[in-house]
């Protein structure tokens, strides 16, 4: 048996996928946040940056969001975008990571 040469397709090397990394955080935001579409608006600004997640209102009047996507996307959102909203919307910090999750929904009341 012949050894194959070097410039041969015997093993080529493996082709490395790099994947950008993913970044997911638990939110919970207080204040005037029920009735005041803020969970719609959480739906489209989400969408709007790319970010995958969900969105629903809890029992206690605040509204939870799950938000994995782009580290920089999901970083606008919580510190610049989520602020903004609803003018009596408050976020602690700092937000909870979470495994990340796929597309972007709504989810009933907690």
């Amino acid at each position: 048996m012949a050894a194959a040469s070097a410039g041969g397709p015997s093993n080529p090397p493996p082709t490395q996928q790099q994947s950008s990394p993913t970044k997911a955080v638990r939110v919970v935001v207080k204040g005037r946040v029920q009735g005041v579409f803020f969970r719609d608006w959480t739906v489209e600004t989400a969408r709007s940056l790319g970010l995958a997640g969900w969105v629903r209102n809890r029992r206690d009047g605040t509204v939870e969001a799950l938000l994995s996507g782009d580290p920089y996307k999901v970083d606008e959102m919580v510190s610049r975008r989520i602020p903004v909203g609803p003018p009596a919307a408050v976020v602690p910090s700092p937000a909870e990571p979470v495994a990340p999750d796929e597309g972007f929904h709504r989810k009933p009341t907690a």
